[in-house]
């Protein structure tokens, strides 16, 4: 049993084969794909803004706390690391729920921010997505880029970019707030 729950590739998937045996097993009323499409979005997204939230709640106030000689773990593995899961899984996320408003006949709709109820608040938390995508892409990885030492960067521009990195995420958690909200109470099919 270590050995399985010591492999995380086994351990997921694991979890996705049985996750599609309930897909298969169990109707759920939606047509496969569409069901396909939200489960796959809801996982990346939780992928997404449970590392969103591991940065600002856990590894941002505690960094000050870490003696200067355990630092480079943190910087030179686990954020690296976590950083690529962060990012990808914000890009997956936003594909997979972009493809669900368009099967669903209400992406234009949305992003105009054109409907009413549901439709209007699927479309705020949807462009709140969108610039949260934006700033973990553009903004936040390329500043963690620089303040990691992943790229090259003279003393003062790798300075500059942690505590720009931070304000974006910071952002990015304010913004997650609202965008939960409007995701769970549109509740369109």
């Amino acid at each position: 049993m270590a050995k399985f729950f010591g492999n995380l590739h086994a351990v997921l998937g694991v979890g996705f084969v049985l996750a599609l045996a309930l897909i298969f097993a169990v109707p759920s009323g939606w047509d496969l794909e569409q069901q396909m499409i939200r489960w796959l979005h809801t996982f990346f997204g939780v992928l997404w803004i449970g590392l969103l939230y591991y940065f600002n709640f856990v590894q941002i106030p505690t960094m000050p706390k870490i003696p200067a000689e355990l630092k480079p773990g943190v910087s030179k593995h686990i954020a690296p690391s976590a950083l690529f899961f962060f990012r990808w899984g914000a890009a997956m996320t936003v594909l997979f729920g972009l493809l669900i408003a368009w099967r669903a006949n209400y992406l234009i709709e949305a992003l105009t921010l054109s409907g009413e109820g549901a439709k209007l608040l699927i479309g705020i938390g949807m462009w709140l997505a969108l610039i949260m995508a934006f700033n973990v892409w553009f903004v936040i990885w390329p500043a963690q880029q620089k303040a990691l030492g992943l790229v090259e960067a003279d003393d003062a521009t790798k300075a500059a970019a942690a505590p720009r990195a931070m304000m974006f995420s910071r952002l990015n958690t304010l913004l997650s707030i609202p965008m939960l909200y409007c995701m769970i109470s549109a509740n369109l099919a």
